[in-house]
């Protein structure tokens, strides 16, 4: 895995597995992240190339942080959890986020999370999630709108929620509420509560980077990647290939973004006509560039 069709190769057949590795996934694309716009180097083969030293590292840091907490067992109710996982990554270990986290690509990126203990919600979260998954609790990811949070326990019975970005403050509902509206305006709904799967846990990560370069118009290497990652993803939204292709547009690749604006026109035409229309016309605007 020296080069980006390596990387993405494995990041494809990581998303494909039957219980996807959210740890490995997420550390693919930070993998990708520290690549940078073009192909890596190939290290010699006596060498191990730095992007699976940094996988190797993180992958140790959290089986490290697994094993400092106490031996609870299954018994163990999901308060005491919950207890035990915040004194450790929240107050032990200082895992928390402040609004400066949303201004820098590595709050989104597992490894350097795990190394500067700063990050997002969602990558907090993830952190929380792998550690007490290796220790045994039962625990899960809740994606609330705006701000993602962990839960333990019976997610449709008895519950805690935490946020691990105020370092594991317990939520009641109401403060989960207080979450959701203060980051969309709307209300709160039980179906808010179920348990997030890894792939939309990662095709959320992949969001938040988007977003990110997307406001740096200077980073569109950043957005292009990620946009692609997520294409790779089994699930995905089908406007994704739309938004890339008006990216490659954008970036000056005239050629490939017009044949992707012709084939996303060709998906859309049955459904949206209308739509399939304006996309053709942008896709001749495209090629007009060329002459």
């Amino acid at each position: 895995m020296h080069d980006t069709t390596g990387r993405r190769q494995r990041f494809t057949e990581a998303a494909r597995e039957v219980r996807p590795d959210l740890a490995l996934l997420c550390l693919l694309v930070a993998a990708e992240a520290h690549a940078g716009p073009g192909p890596g180097t190939k290290a010699p083969p006596e060498e191990v190339p730095p992007e699976e030293a940094r996988i190797d590292a993180a992958q140790i840091e959290l089986d490290r942080l697994a094993g400092l907490l106490p031996a609870l067992g299954r018994q163990a109710g999901p308060k005491r959890w919950a207890e035990a996982l915040a004194q450790l990554l929240g107050e032990r270990c200082g895992f928390h986020g402040s609004p400066a986290d949303y201004r820098r690509l590595e709050s989104s990126l597992l490894d350097e999370v795990l190394l500067r203990r700063r990050g997002l919600p969602i990558l907090l979260s993830v952190v929380w999630l792998e550690v007490a998954r290796r220790a045994g609790a039962p625990v899960y990811g809740v994606a609330l709108p705006g701000h993602f949070v962990v839960g333990f326990g019976d997610p449709y019975g008895e519950k805690v929620l935490v946020d691990p970005f105020d370092g594991g403050r317990p939520l009641s509902d109401e403060d989960a509420g207080l979450l959701v509206a203060g980051a969309t305006g709307a209300p709160l709904s039980p179906s808010m509560f179920a348990p997030a799967e890894p792939l939309d846990i990662v095709l959320r990560v992949l969001n938040n980077i988007r977003a990110w370069a997307a406001a740096r118009p200077e980073r569109s290497d950043v957005q292009l990647w990620a946009l692609e990652l997520s294409l790779l993803l089994p699930r995905h939204p089908a406007r994704l290939r739309y938004e890339r292709a008006e990216l490659l547009v954008e970036r000056g690749d005239f050629v490939r973004g017009a044949r992707e604006l012709e084939e996303y026109a060709e998906v859309i035409a049955a459904v949206e006509p209308g739509t399939a229309k304006t996309v053709l016309g942008q896709a001749r605007a495209a090629r007009a560039m060329l002459n």
